[in-house]
């Protein structure tokens, strides 16, 4: 019997969180075992989530079908690697809530961080702490909120990115982000927009990696005049994401496209609430 696996896009960090924090969107990559029927990609022994399938048990041919784009620090690789550990998963006789465990540590060995695949696992926003996924509470005005992307049409790499940034950080940026990541963590669990003013500011990563994308931090200043309750560089970037009340995301949207110098487009999506799924 075919299988097949959805897995939803992620933005991770979420400002202070770096390397913790990740959100699920509604972006997906559908991963299926046999031939690839119209419109999906054969994976090859090369794939990066052939890798991860067989070292869960998986086997026999497997096909690829998503919008998430790549390079573009929106989990493509994360969502691809979980999507093809949960397909192992399933052909050997467990459900994705059995395996979970499993993908999530081998899928976070794979990527290097699992900020991105602990929310593409799980669905909603997590926090990636020691190895485990904890899943954050999200009331009903954040969990139906809108993550407006601004989408450059540049692509970045993650460990290219990371070069850029210092081994040691000063005592007083890592209370601040500590500080930052406390009260963002607040304002879901409270379900209040107010608390995520200022709450992705961030001082580990943020400033060495805006530099790099044109525009982006005109992006943020355009979306937070424009009414986002918050922004921040998605992943290592270059994606800008900015949360924001559902009836105000289409002016968002528009605000941050008129920017001028930032070029790029928008996405206007939901958080994926429900992660990891077979269809």
């Amino acid at each position: 019997m075919n299988l097949v696996v959805r897995t939803p896009a992620s933005s991770a960090n979420l400002g202070a969180g770096f390397d913790v924090f990740g959100m699920a969107v509604d972006l997906y990559a559908d991963i299926g075992s046999g031939d690839a029927p119209d419109g999906a990609l054969a994976i090859d022994e090369h794939h990066p989530a052939r890798t991860v399938f067989e070292r869960l048990g998986g086997s026999g041919a497997m096909w690829l079908r998503t919008n998430i784009p790549m390079g573009r620090g929106l989990g493509f690789s994360g969502a691809v690697r979980v999507g093809a550990a949960g397909l192992a998963v399933l052909q050997n006789g467990r459900t994705l809530a059995e395996g979970a465990d499993d993908i999530l540590a081998v899928t976070a060995e794979y990527e290097g961080h699992g900020d991105n695949v602990a929310a593409s696992l799980s669905g909603g926003v997590t926090a990636f702490v020691q190895g485990v996924s904890i899943p954050m509470r999200l009331g009903p005005v954040v969990s139906g909120a809108a993550f407006v992307a601004w989408i450059p049409e540049v692509t970045t790499s993650t460990d290219k990115s990371r070069q850029a940034l210092p081994d040691l950080v000063r005592r007083d940026d890592a209370v601040h982000n500590i500080g930052r990541a406390t009260q963002f963590a607040l304002a879901l669990a409270h379900d209040d927009p107010t608390l995520l003013t200022d709450a992705t500011a961030d001082r580990l990563h943020q400033d060495a990696r805006l530099p790099g994308v044109p525009g982006a931090a005109e992006v943020i200043a355009a979306g937070h005049a424009a009414g986002a309750w918050c922004g921040w560089l998605s992943g290592s970037g270059p994606t800008v994401g900015l949360l924001v009340a559902r009836q105000a995301a289409q002016s968002v949207a528009d605000a941050v496209e008129a920017t001028g110098s930032s070029g790029g487009h928008t996405k206007i999506l939901a958080i994926d609430l429900e992660g990891c799924r077979q269809i």
